[in-house]
């Protein structure tokens, strides 16, 4: 797999995904003229449209993630293998940190990059910040779950806006905690100005409600969730081939359904002939 040009383009893709959004949040984040922090919903309109924009150009190459919660949530469900997890995972955090670096050196004093940093208010502790990102990144990661699912049965619906609204949304959330979502977005001012003060909410948070949405839906709401599916999850089967027999198992439901309505229209039909 490491052979593969398919493989270093995903990653590749992954990078250049983080290291754009990373950007543009940040950029939404940076003070103004009066070095004051800037209003939330600056920050979640950019986020939004940023992630809608890269979904639409490397979606259909690695899926857009963007954040490594959002690839631990899709390893834990088994979606992703462990190898492409660990390379999506560096990538991200590497996009994340030369983002934030572009950023960094653009701005006229370096005294005002503290403001980029997501940083528990003051108004709050570090446990009312941890429960925020969790249900934050949860909303999310159920979405993302949902508009795959949804796609997945060719169900047409603007999956894409979803997400990027569902992003929005969990930015807004943030008044405790600075709405992260993602701990590279973390990770990369962290590292530019040696602010580490409550990190671990950024990675604990987000990663613990990102698995917590992805496994919620895929085992408990999918199309194709069933109690056979979540035993194979846990016991390390082969997912794919419960999926296969939970489908067969709808579709021939719906044909004898189907069957069943059609048959006493075909007797009225004899008694009236």
């Amino acid at each position: 797999e490491l052979r593969s040009r398919r493989f270093w383009r995903s990653v590749l893709a992954e990078l250049v995904g983080s290291l754009i959004l990373v950007t543009v949040i940040l950029g939404a984040s940076a003070p103004g003229q009066e070095d004051e922090a800037p209003v939330l919903m600056q920050v979640a309109v950019a986020a939004g449209f940023s992630a809608l924009s890269l979904m639409h150009c490397f979606g259909e190459i690695s899926g857009a993630q963007m954040n490594p919660a959002v690839t631990l949530a899709l390893l834990c469900t088994r979606k992703l293998d462990g190898l492409q997890s660990v390379f999506y995972l560096v990538a991200q955090c590497l996009g994340a940190v030369l983002g934030t670096g572009i950023i960094y050196m653009s701005l006229p004093v370096k005294a005002t990059s503290r403001l980029l940093v997501n940083m528990v208010s003051t108004d709050g502790n570090a446990g009312q910040a941890l429960a925020m990102e969790i249900f934050a990144t949860f909303q999310l990661v159920f979405t993302i779950f949902a508009v795959d699912d949804h796609r997945r049965r060719e169900v047409g619906e603007p999956g894409n806006l979803a997400v990027a609204l569902s992003l929005a949304t969990g930015v807004l959330q943030g008044k405790f905690s600075g709405g992260s979502l993602n701990p590279a977005r973390s990770l990369g001012p962290a590292v530019f100005t040696g602010v580490w003060e409550h990190h671990w909410v950024y990675w604990i948070g987000p990663i613990l409600g990102a698995v917590l949405g992805g496994v919620s839906y895929e085992f408990f709401f999918a199309s194709s969730a069933s109690q056979e599916k979540l035993i194979a999850c846990i016991t390390c089967k082969d997912i794919e081939i419960v999926e296969t027999a939970s489908v067969s198992r709808s579709s021939l439901l719906t044909v004898t359904q189907s069957a069943m309505r059609v048959k006493p229209t075909a007797k009225v039909q004899d008694q009236l002939n």
